[in-house]
C-alpha cells in the first residue's frame, strides 16, 4: 500500500487516536505515558517510509520536533510544564513540522488558557456528590493539582493537522 493507504491510515486513524489517548490519560491520571510519545515517533517514522515526504521535508519535521523538545524541556526544567507535556508537544511537532508549528503553539496556548480558566472556575465550587465519587474528579478538583495541559496540546494538534501540507498530500495521494 502506498500513498493514501498507509499515509491516510497514519494521519486519519493513528495520529488522532494517539492524541485522544494522550488527552484522556492526562485528564484521568495527570500523566502522559512515554509510550504515547514513542508511538507518535514510531508512527511518524512509518509515515516517512511511505514516500509522502522527501528526505529534506522529513529533516524539517525532525528539526521542528527537536526545536520543540529543547524549548519544552527548558520549560520542564523551570517547573512550568510537566515532562509528559514536553514530550507530547515535541512528538506532535514532529508530525506537524514547521508548516503547522506556529499555528499549533498559538492554538495550544489559547485552548490551554481556556482549559486553565475553566478548571480554576470549577475548583472554586464544590463538586456535585455524584462527581465527587470519581477519583480523577477529586484529584483534578484539588487546588494542589496542576492542569492537564495534554488536553489542550492534543486538541490543538487535531485542529491544526488538517491545514498542513502533509495532510493535503496524504488525503489526495
Amino acid at each position: 500500500m502506498t500513498g493514501f493507504g498507509i499515509a491516510g491510515i497514519g494521519i486519519l486513524i493513528v495520529f488522532p487516536f494517539l492524541m485522544a489517548y494522550a488527552a484522556a490519560s492526562d485528564l484521568l491520571t495527570m500523566l502522559i505515558p512515554n509510550r504515547i510519545s514513542l508511538a507518535l515517533v514510531a508512527g511518524f517514522a512509518a509515515l516517512s517510509a511511505t514516500g509522502l515526504m522527501s528526505p529534506a521535508e522529513i529533516g524539517l519535521h525532525v528539526g521542528a520536533g527537536a526545536v520543540v523538545l529543547a524549548a519544552t524541556f527548558g520549560l520542564f526544567a523551570l517547573g512550568v510544564i510537566g515532562g509528559g507535556d514536553a514530550k507530547l508537544a515535541a512528538a506532535t511537532a514532529l508530525w506537524l513540522g514547521f508548516d503547522g508549528l506556529l499555528d499549533y503553539l498559538v492554538v495550544a496556548s489559547l485552548l490551554g488558557g481556556a482549559l486553565t480558566l475553566a478548571i480554576l472556575a470549577a475548583r472554586s465550587h464544590p463538586l456535585p456528590a455524584r462527581v465527587a465519587r470519581l477519583p480523577f474528579a477529586l484529584h483534578l478538583h484539588d487546588a494542589k493539582t496542576g492542569i492537564p495541559y495534554g488536553i489542550a496540546l492534543a486538541a490543538a494538534a487535531l485542529v491544526v493537522l488538517p491545514d498542513t501540507d502533509m495532510w493535503s498530500r496524504a488525503i489526495t495521494a
